[in-house]
């Protein structure tokens, strides 16, 4: 359950981080109005003169806000998955992964013979 959740918030970070890339790229810089004022042809845009400045201010604010929530979700879920499974460190889990459950008590035992 915890994985099908953690997957949905990864995909919402994904397409919220595309979603704010797009919409910066698409926003005009605060110079590009003193243009349209002169007759640049700017507004005759699809959204008006000032229409789009609004809009994509607030399509920015919303996938930027899903962005942040979706982060702090990774993050919570990333902490709390370590400490469901084990409490000890990470030195522990290494050591008691490297050493093997049957070893000979000396390396002789290793050695073949004919």
């Amino acid at each position: 359950m915890q994985q099908a959740l953690m997957t949905v918030v990864l995909l919402a970070q994904v397409l919220s981080a595309l979603a704010m890339i797009g919409l910066v790229l698409v926003q005009h810089g605060k110079g590009a109005d003193m243009g349209a004022s002169f007759g640049s042809g700017a507004s005759g845009s699809l959204f008006g003169a000032t229409g789009s400045a609004n809009f994509l201010s607030r399509s920015t604010a919303v996938a930027a806000t899903i962005f942040f929530v979706s982060t702090l979700a990774l993050a919570y879920f990333g902490t709390n998955r370590n400490r469901a499974v084990e409490q000890s460190s990470v030195l522990e889990q290494a050591a008691s992964a490297a050493a093997p459950a049957s070893a000979p008590a000396s390396g002789a035992a290793l050695i073949p013979t004919k």
